[in-house]
């Protein structure tokens, strides 16, 4: 589920700081799809998987499921090839977060880059 960038080695897992960092990224990266087009659940697999992250159906489809619960997505139902597939689309309240997130992430990185030599 850690992202193990291209070139770079890759993380301890066991790291609950790095996890929860992590996790705070794919949910803006989720909100972040869903604000530009409906997505389905083995399509945001694939796109979180070019951004590095390595992340599961048992544990993509329960951050979906708690991001509709918590009003910042809903869904559709759709037909494709037969079978029933979800697609997401954001609420104005996602839209709201996905707001707040974008500020504070611009934010931390400019902060961040200015520094970069420290690091």
């Amino acid at each position: 589920m850690f992202p193990n960038y291209r070139g770079s080695a890759p993380l301890k897992k066991e790291n609950p700081v790095l996890r929860k960092l992590f996790l705070g990224f794919i949910h803006t990266h989720i909100l972040y799809h869903a604000n530009k087009e409906p997505f389905y659940g083995q399509w945001m697999m694939h796109e979180l998987k070019e951004h590095g992250y390595e992340i599961s159906p048992g544990t993509l489809y329960p951050i979906l499921h708690n991001m509709t619960a918590q009003g910042l997505l809903h869904f559709s139902l759709s037909i494709v090839d037969g079978k029933q597939r979800k697609y997401y689309h954001i609420t104005e309240l996602g839209k709201e977060v996905l707001q707040q997130a974008t500020a504070k992430s611009l934010e931390l990185a400019r902060e961040l880059t200015k520094d970069e030599k420290n690091l």
